[in-house]
């Protein structure tokens, strides 16, 4: 009996030790799957006032996902639509010339300062008879023909005045307004491309994976607020060694298996780039072993694999 039951445990021992030396190894080509990343952020400050999806959500191109509220814009748009209403009226009158009214005030101008002119010419005729006759000091006659001096200077500046107003605008002053309005122009349109920041909207399709804040919340410039990434931008990564990189190249073709679905696929390298030193595998017996620098595979599917049951970070191998 004892003979039978050390028989029967050693046939067992036996079994399971056959089993396991026909199980199958796991090739060490072991990779993830990735997806290209979108990464959404509003250009200006505002509060998150709406957020229209939720995690897990797919959208389409174009669909909006999110309102932000900045009201530094509608006042900007104020102070725009100001600057462009007064470098208009300057154009305009830079175009138009003097009125009819300027005309009339010029000329009333020039009246008066002729007037003046021909009393100053009668006080110099009279104190110069007397200053002849030495009956008016020398200060007096100076004080008189000084004012005659300064009543023709009068005119002529007012007929010059008269004479630029009737030739018409400068050309610099035209196109110091028009440069003005342009300025202004540019304000707005720059208000404009603001405006419409309060806007977040994809980009293309995709699933949306993370928001990180709520309604209410402040939103940075810059600050990422939806991730996400293309559905149909699938790729493989693998890390290998450097021993094993040359088994690899470039535009080869290789054959990729989920290993709980048992699902190939086809699939190509398309790039191998060394990752940073940090990954290096380094020895602590230099004269016995070699360092090696890890590099990294992007391979991705000849055919369309956007409807396949892929997972963000799912375990992929190389079939070997």
């Amino acid at each position: 009996m004892k003979t039978l039951k050390i028989f029967f445990i050693s046939s067992i021992v036996l079994f399971n030790l056959t089993a396991c030396s026909d199980q199958e190894k796991i090739t060490p080509n072991r990779g993830k799957v990735k997806f290209e990343t979108i990464s959404i952020s509003s250009k200006l400050g505002g509060r998150v006032a709406k957020i229209y999806v939720e995690e897990g959500q797919e959208v389409k191109q174009g669909d909006t996902l999110a309102f932000i509220n900045i009201p530094e814009v509608s006042a900007k748009m104020m102070q725009a639509d100001g600057a462009i209403m007064a470098a208009q009226g300057q154009l305009e009158m830079a175009n138009n010339g003097a009125t009819s009214e300027q005309m009339n005030q010029i000329d009333q101008s020039l009246n008066a300062a002729k007037a003046q002119l021909e009393f100053a010419q009668e006080s110099f005729k009279r104190i110069n008879g007397m200053y002849q006759d030495s009956l008016v000091s020398q200060q007096q006659y100076d004080e008189v023909k000084m004012k005659l001096t300064m009543a023709k200077a009068q005119v002529d500046a007012t007929q010059a005045k008269k004479q630029e107003v009737a030739k018409g605008t400068r050309f610099e002053q035209i196109s110091q307004a028009k440069g003005q309005l342009n300025r202004a122009l540019g304000a707005k349109e720059e208000v404009i491309v603001a405006s419409d920041e309060k806007y977040l909207i994809a980009p293309c399709d995709m699933l949306i994976e993370t928001i990180s804040l709520k309604e209410g919340e402040l939103l940075t410039p810059g600050y990422v607020l939806v991730n996400g990434y293309q559905k149909n931008s699938i790729y493989f990564r693998f890390t290998i060694p450097e021993s094993k990189i040359y088994d690899f190249k470039v535009n080869q073709e290789l054959t990729i298996q989920n290993p709980y679905t048992q699902e190939a696929y086809k699939a190509k390298i398309t790039a191998i780039k060394q990752l940073a030193h940090y990954a290096d595998i380094t020895s602590t017996s230099p004269l016995y072993e070699l360092d090696e620098s890890i590099y990294e595979l992007k391979v991705v599917p000849i055919s369309n694999a956007s409807n396949r049951p892929f997972y963000l970070n799912s375990t992929v191998l190389i079939k070997q």
